[in-house]
């Protein structure tokens, strides 16, 4: 009888323990959506040793690229529902459905949090013929499909600058894909193509070594980490009305992650982006820090969304109709 009772009240706190388990109780998986070195993996990396404080687990990061992001988005969206898997995420899945890539977007996730945005900048190897944005742009105007520019595949930064530009200017160019934008930027100061948009915060190494060249800031002004660099809109004026815009990284979960386990995220990773070493590489790669989540950050992704997604439209970048996916015109 003793042992009856005993085996009974096992089952009950083992049943409680069940309902009051802590989470994380193991390690946790952060998957970055692009390759290594790129801009999203470099802010992936610097803000996981805090967040692991934190969470007080390990998380092991992943890079599975591909797809414009596509790929990394659709092998979150799979996994269990639990915050035990997370998406490293940039700008790139709000696009996915207007570009064709898939119907996935961060309307099907809930962001734990928006860490930074970043400013997009065009540069070119060191030794490259072009000096200037403006000897760019005469040289794509004078030679319509002959100058090669690197991309990352529709939706990615590149293509999406890409688009911005050409509301504005002729721009018929060929676009090389590659898997991110460390690929992307390793491959153009190997001449396989001539220039490449690029988050600042994945060129700004190379600039600072001298091994690459900002030629323009996408954004209305210059920015005081890039001196002497001139905004896109000294050579393109018409360009203004886009701007300021930009890439911005992030943290997602499913939607239906338990509200529990999305607090004890937002709790952790809103603590990690104040630590010193976080804020300080954001500051030193040119990104705006902002640490927002739940509403506030829907709220800006909705405004990302819309008003990038009607400017590919705008552009016939898009594939798909915003309005047909109820994507209100800003």
């Amino acid at each position: 009888m003793i042992r009856t009772f005993a085996g009974a009240v096992a089952a009950l706190a083992l049943s409680a323990g069940v309902a009051t388990a802590e989470f994380p109780e193991r390690e946790l998986l952060g998957v970055v959506m692009w390759g290594a070195g790129g801009a999203t993996d470099t802010v992936a990396r610097a803000i996981n040793p805090a967040a692991e404080a934190a969470l007080g687990k390990p998380i092991v990061v992943l890079n599975k690229s591909g797809g414009a992001g596509a790929i990394s988005t659709a092998y979150v969206n799979a996994a269990p529902a639990d915050g035990y898997t997370f998406l490293y995420g940039a700008e790139n899945p709000q696009l996915h459905p207007v570009m064709g890539v898939g119907k996935l977007d961060y309307s099907n996730f809930y962001p734990v949090n928006i860490l930074g945005r970043g400013v997009a900048v065009v540069v070119v190897p060191e030794g490259s013929k072009y000096k200037t944005f403006g000897e760019l742009m005469d040289d794509i105007k004078a030679n319509p499909g002959s100058v090669k520019m690197g991309s990352t595949g529709p939706g990615g930064l590149p293509s999406t600058v890409s688009a911005l530009i050409s509301n504005s200017a002729p721009f018929d160019v060929i676009a090389i894909p590659f898997d991110g934008e460390g690929p992307g930027l390793t491959a153009m100061l190997g001449g396989e193509v001539d220039f490449m948009p690029s988050g600042l915060s994945a060129a700004a190494e190379q600039i600072k070594a001298g091994t690459m060249r900002a030629l323009a800031v996408v954004n209305d002004a210059p920015v005081d980490t890039l001196p002497g660099v001139p905004a896109v809109t000294e050579t393109i004026p018409g360009m203004a009305s886009y701007l300021p815009w930009g890439p911005f990284y992030g943290v997602f979960v499913k939607k239906d992650t338990p509200d529990d386990v999305k607090a004890k995220l937002v709790s952790a990773f809103a603590t990690a982006a104040e630590s010193s070493e976080f804020q300080t590489l954001m500051a030193n790669r040119g990104n705006v820090m902002m640490n927002i989540s739940g509403e506030e950050a829907e709220t800006f992704l909705v405004k990302w969304q819309q008003v990038t997604a009607w400017a590919l439209q705008d552009t016939g970048a898009a594939k798909v109709s915003p309005e047909s996916l109820g994507i209100p015109r800003p």
